[in-house]
């Protein structure tokens, strides 16, 4: 296979060297397990946190005489992923086995694919912070899971526990178009979205059921690859970034002392935050891949990919324009809303019929900010959709201002209820009786006259009475009748 350059170099993204700039080359290849009950070529469960080797058949223990038996709906969440990637998808595909010999592998081989994947090219697109960025995947295949073997139980012994092995993965492939850290960050946190959308994957990183080899290297901005090093089984956005930036430094500080950069996999220890070289980086002849013989060629037809697509769900991309054109949103607050299907979903009830960006406004930063601050996820939200949208519905409407309802979204988050009953209850309503706030603005003028001419000369101190009168109003005087007032009275009209 032909490896094409389709990058510009970017001087912003440059490493700076003792003798020059250098350039990032990244590549990745994520494993996302499948989301299915049953395991790729068998019908042991894949329940997570269940005791070792609870979850295994006698095919997973590659007990003599078994065979595998494919798992249709593995196959179609494979489709169904790669039309979400926009990618080709192959109507022929076949297993095949790549043999190697580690003690979590009880086959003496992995069930995968090789030259014939599943599906072939596609694209993800990355909104950087200046630029969009297209970043391509080479192929997503479907593979079988190893076991895990222990070290840490006993000290003169190791244990494997078979519950993964079997475990459909999806490898998902990317070319190597990344070029920083944070690139890198953006792809795979991009695909992860993706996935829960589609629901292929839950991409719980801690749980590994998604995690990613990342392969670095250097080159001179624009000249040819350099060689690359494969981080191994990196399961999470922060630490890929961490471990890109000390492997590709670790690779100039090599070129640049004279050496040879050596293939390699390594592993990336996040307590010291560095990699390790863990063992020679292994080529495809290494494994001898050969058509499984157990497994017959998988084939389907077009109007089987046909109908999966048509019952894809709207996509992170597709949704983040509908918000933009139909919201009004800006593609900063959009972004924000549509990384997970969840809080899109949350904030379209809240905005239904509503003010969008008066909605948007008060679930990205007091609802998010408030979840975030307590570390709950947006499934623990004390406050629900429709008690957010008669917030907002009382903002708008002038019953309440921003800082009351700041007081009442503590109130629901704390004690619950309806928030126009508690506002009626509790005499939280704004006071917009003109006559009521005139007396307030009469009596915080004439006890501050040399302010008054202060804020003649200097109009924006009008915002120093804006606040006094709020003051001594509890809060509830309209902020903007409360401008209008003063301006005339002080003569800034």
């Amino acid at each position: 296979m032909t490896i094409v350059d389709v990058r510009t170099p970017d001087p912003k993204k440059f490493i700076k060297g003792a003798t020059g700039d250098w350039e990032i080359v990244i590549g990745m290849e994520v494993h996302a397990q499948v989301s299915s009950e049953a395991k790729l070529f068998s019908g042991a469960s894949t329940e997570f946190g269940k005791d070792p080797n609870d979850n295994v058949s006698l095919v997973d223990a590659a007990m003599p005489g078994m065979l595998p038996v494919i798992n249709e709906e593995c196959v179609r969440q494979a489709i169904r992923t790669g039309l979400g990637l926009k990618a080709d998808i192959n109507l022929k595909s076949v297993f095949d086995r790549k043999n190697y010999f580690y003690p979590d592998l009880p086959q003496g081989y992995q069930i995968s694919q090789f030259k014939q994947p599943i599906v072939g090219e596609g694209k993800i697109l990355l909104d950087m912070s200046d630029e969009q960025v297209e970043i391509g995947v080479e192929r997503l295949h479907l593979e079988q899971d190893a076991g895990k073997s222990l070290h840490d139980q006993h000290p003169t012994m190791s244990f494997v526990d078979l519950n993964r092995s079997g475990v459909a993965l999806m490898e998902i492939v990317s070319k190597p178009d990344i070029r920083s850290s944070d690139e890198a960050k953006a792809y795979l946190g991009k695909l992860r979205t993706i996935l829960r959308y589609l629901g292929t994957c839950d991409g719980n990183m801690d749980q590994g059921s998604m995690r990613a080899d990342v392969n670095v290297s250097v080159r001179r901005p624009g000249g040819e690859f350099g060689t690359r090093c494969e981080i191994k089984n990196v399961n999470s956005i922060r630490f890929v970034g961490q471990a890109i930036e000390y492997e590709a430094r670790r690779q100039v500080a090599i070129l640049e002392d004279g050496g040879e950069i050596d293939q390699e996999t390594r592993l990336f220890d996040a307590v010291k935050g560095e990699t390790r070289s863990m063992r020679s980086k292994e080529e495809a002849h290494d494994y001898r891949y050969f058509p499984d013989p157990d497994l017959l060629p998988l084939e389907f037809t077009q109007t089987y990919v046909d109908e999966l697509a048509q019952d894809l769900p709207e996509l992170p991309d597709d949704k983040k324009n509908r918000f933009i054109n139909d919201y009004g949103l800006t593609a900063y607050d959009a972004d924000i809303l549509v990384v997970e299907r969840a809080s899109a979903d949350f904030f379209e009830e809240v905005a239904k019929g509503r003010d969008a960006k008066l909605a948007a406004n008060w679930v990205i930063n007091e609802l998010f900010g408030r979840l975030n601050k307590e570390g709950k996820d947006l499934s623990e939200s004390p406050v629900s959709a429709a008690q957010l949208g008669a917030i907002v519905d009382l903002i708008k409407e002038g019953v309440i201002s921003g800082k009351i309802a700041k007081d009442l979204f503590e109130i629901v988050w704390t004690e619950g209820g309806d928030p126009a009953k508690i506002v009626e209850d509790r005499g939280m309503k704004q006071v917009t009786d003109l006559g009521a706030i005139e007396a307030i603005v009469d009596e915080i003028i004439a006890a501050n006259p040399e302010k008054v001419e202060q804020a003649k000369a200097k109009p924006g101190l009008l915002g120093w009475f804006v606040g006094q009168v709020m003051k001594q109003s509890q809060g509830k005087a309209n902020p903007q009748a409360v401008s209008d007032m003063l301006k005339q009275k002080i003569g800034l009209e």
